[in-house]
């Protein structure tokens, strides 16, 4: 364990030589709550173990190879997608999967059950708000994260640049010459740097919700806020017809302004506070109706709102330790901030308090680590045709950066959804049918001359 002001990574740019990695020793780890072929192992890397989960192939006969997945995050636990069946793995759509392939999960460094963990002191302040009006307020928010920072402790390197090279150390522990892989949100930003640095050891690879790390982050701060405000929108639109309720961004606005009680906090939740509530219900269309009773009960108590803000999540310090490391704040000073906050406010006027990338960008000010791994483009050459999926409505990471990283990796093929909701593998079949039959065949199912699949609504 070590402070994080000594965080700060040391990484070239260009690709590293890995060391050759000891061998996995699979153990069965199966319990009622989990897959009953669950197997687990620790692989040591430099400066952390990293915990991994395994479903062996149910037709071994068959075997296509590994298929390693990330769920995203920062902060997302790969084993706990694998013993549970998240990341659409007990779908349908990828049971063909889980019968091909050795299908594994892993905790990157400082998340999850890897060690040591990302552990940092309260993250969140509802006193210091992400929106500061003056100067003192400016000040007040760069002195906290700070703070928060000089008390996280955890692994050296924490930035993905170094995960992806974990990946490689993984590689080379399940002796696999090329891996396949399935990575979404952030987990698209893992695969795509892995992808860059060690093209011809992949087989296949699905990036889906794509973060486009090329990107400057205040360009990444508008589109997120512009995705936000979109999928609010939708959700406002369809409320009025599913559930009867032509008021419901009324009366979300009507909270922005006041706050409200929380039984769930023990005191009156801020208006920031409520934006990142109703933000974790966007993400999936299935939770809407929840978000609506949610909004309705909100001026009495707003628990079902606030028991949803990611601040109090136990992945919350990892999600902040390892964003710094990848978006750093890119404010000069207060006046910046507050003429980049009149942009968001024009780019999302309704859910302008919350969006993924100003938590980064205002959360990452005055943090006490160096970004070892700030955003810069490393195209992909040399490796097989890349599948990128965006959604036309996802609330998190907008289509915009899937073309976008899809025009930075060479024989690309970008699969468009047309679903509401966060990355096409949670939110549509049809994504999910794509990204299965190419996963298995290793082709994608056009040719890199139209590089473009649309899913059709409905």
């Amino acid at each position: 364990m070590i402070p994080a002001l000594a965080l700060a990574a040391t990484l070239l740019v260009t690709p590293v030589a890995t060391p050759a990695a000891p061998a996995l020793t699979w153990r069965d780890c199966a319990t009622p709550q989990t897959a009953q072929r669950l197997q687990c192992a620790e692989l040591d890397v430099p400066g952390a173990a990293l915990r991994l989960a395994r479903l062996p192939a149910l037709d071994p006969a068959r075997r296509i190879g590994s298929l390693l997945v990330n769920p995203g995050g920062p902060g997302g636990s790969g084993a706990d997608v694998v013993a549970y069946g998240g990341l659409g793995l007990a779908t349908p759509e990828f049971a063909e999967l889980t019968r091909r392939f050795d299908v594994i999960g892993f905790d990157p460094r400082g998340v999850g059950g890897s060690t040591p963990a990302i552990t940092c002191g309260p993250v969140h302040d509802p006193a210091v708000s992400r929106f500061p009006a003056d100067d003192a307020g400016y000040a007040r928010l760069a002195a906290h994260n700070r703070n928060v920072g000089l008390g996280c402790r955890g692994p050296r390197d924490v930035d993905t640049a170094t995960v992806a090279e974990d990946v490689e150390r993984i590689r080379l522990a399940i002796g696999e010459e090329r891996i396949s892989w399935l990575g979404a949100s952030y987990g698209t930003e893992i695969g795509a740097l892995y992808a860059a640095r060690h093209p011809h050891h992949v087989r296949a690879m699905v990036l889906d919700g794509a973060v486009d790390h090329a990107l400057p982050m205040r360009q990444d701060v508008l589109d997120a806020a512009a995705a936000t405000e979109d999928a609010l929108l939708r959700f406002a639109r369809w409320c009025a017809s599913n559930c009867g309720d032509d008021d419901v961004l009324a009366r979300y606005d009507a909270l922005m302004t006041t706050g409200a009680p929380s039984a769930q906090l023990g005191r009156n939740a801020t208006p920031e506070e409520l934006a990142a509530g109703v933000y974790s219900h966007l993400y999936f269309p299935q939770l809407w109706p929840r978000l609506a009773d949610a909004l309705r009960a909100a001026p009495a108590d707003a628990s079902a709102l606030t028991s949803a803000m990611p601040f109090g999540s136990a992945e919350y310090p990892a999600y902040r330790a390892v964003g710094c490391q990848d978006f750093p704040s890119p404010f000069t000073g207060p006046a910046d901030l507050r003429r980049t906050a009149d942009r968001v406010r024009e780019a999302a006027p309704h859910s302008w308090r919350y969006s993924e990338f100003w938590d980064f960008a205002s959360g990452c000010l005055g943090w006490p680590v160096p970004a070892a791994n700030p955003p810069h483009a490393e195209p992909v050459r040399g490796a097989p045709p890349i599948l990128v999926v965006g959604g036309e409505h996802d609330p998190a990471t907008p289509l915009t950066w899937a073309r976008s990283l899809a025009a930075r990796i060479e024989r690309s093929v970008l699969l468009t959804y047309p679903e509401d909701g966060h990355t096409g593998v949670y939110n549509s079949a049809c994504a999910r049918s794509h990204e299965a039959a190419y996963l298995i065949s290793g082709t994608p199912g056009t040719t890199p001359q139209t590089r473009s699949l649309p899913c059709q609504k409905g």
